[in-house]
């Protein structure tokens, strides 16, 4: 083989590729699916980790929730390396197309594994700190907030069901250490403050661990009017 004719050859294939490269570009769709797919990789569109696993679930969760999540990234008020970066640069027109997106998507969630390493007394505390709260200390239950069947309330508290063991104690260890924080009144911070490390695990173990009921769409309203300011659901 010539000189020439491998020149030729090699032009005719780089010729190919960049018609093939070409051809491929053009049939990517340009729409709010194909580019929220870095955060799928992630989270996955149903949110489907495990119960050890970190990625917490997306579809479902009240946009406003979401929204406020994404401008803490980006303002240094939550901190992970992966969503900073991505979203340092984000608009908010744009974090609140993305927040909406998730929110509209009404996908099964996965199966709930009941099993633990937790013991029943300490099930027991954290169901006790969900349903009832540690009025003593000035603990609200979890579902004064985040509503009665622990999926979140509109427009902007989170569903504490469905979500990994390990996910749940690490935000709310957040909170309490003060590695998180939210647009005041930072209600969770108040809360997380008051929170030992016993108490974190209680309540994680215990929510990780219940079944996620028929209606998982968050509620329109508290079940009672909120037992403190906050942020997150706007008088």
């Amino acid at each position: 083989m010539t000189a020439s004719s491998v020149r030729r050859q090699l032009l005719a294939g780089l010729l190919s590729a960049l018609a093939c490269a070409s051809a491929w570009t053009a049939t990517v769709p340009d729409t709010i699916e194909q580019r929220v797919a870095a955060c799928i990789a992630c989270h996955g569109r149903e949110g489907s980790s495990s119960n050890s696993g970190y990625f917490p679930r997306l579809s479902g969760k009240p946009a406003g929730y979401l929204f406020n999540q994404l401008q803490s990234f980006r303002d240094g008020r939550r901190f992970h390396s992966d969503m900073v970066y991505m979203t340092r640069h984000l608009s908010d027109a744009y974090m609140r197309e993305m927040a909406e997106y998730f929110a509209s998507l009404d996908l099964p969630y996965p199966r709930v594994s009941t099993a633990t390493d937790a013991s029943a007394q300490v099930l027991a505390h954290g169901q006790a700190l969900a349903l009832k709260g540690d009025a003593a200390r000035g603990i609200p239950a979890c579902v004064a907030c985040h509503g009665s069947a622990l999926m979140g309330v509109q427009p902007g508290v989170p569903p504490l069901l469905g979500l990994p063991r390990l996910y749940i104690a690490s935000q709310l260890g957040a909170w309490l250490t003060d590695d998180r924080h939210a647009l005041p009144p930072d209600c969770m911070t108040d809360v997380g403050r008051k929170l030992s490390s016993a108490d974190i695990n209680a309540v994680a173990s215990w929510l990780a661990t219940q079944p996620v009921p028929a209606n998982t769409h968050p509620a329109k309203s508290p079940p009672a009017p909120l037992p403190m300011k906050c942020s997150a659901m706007p008088e």
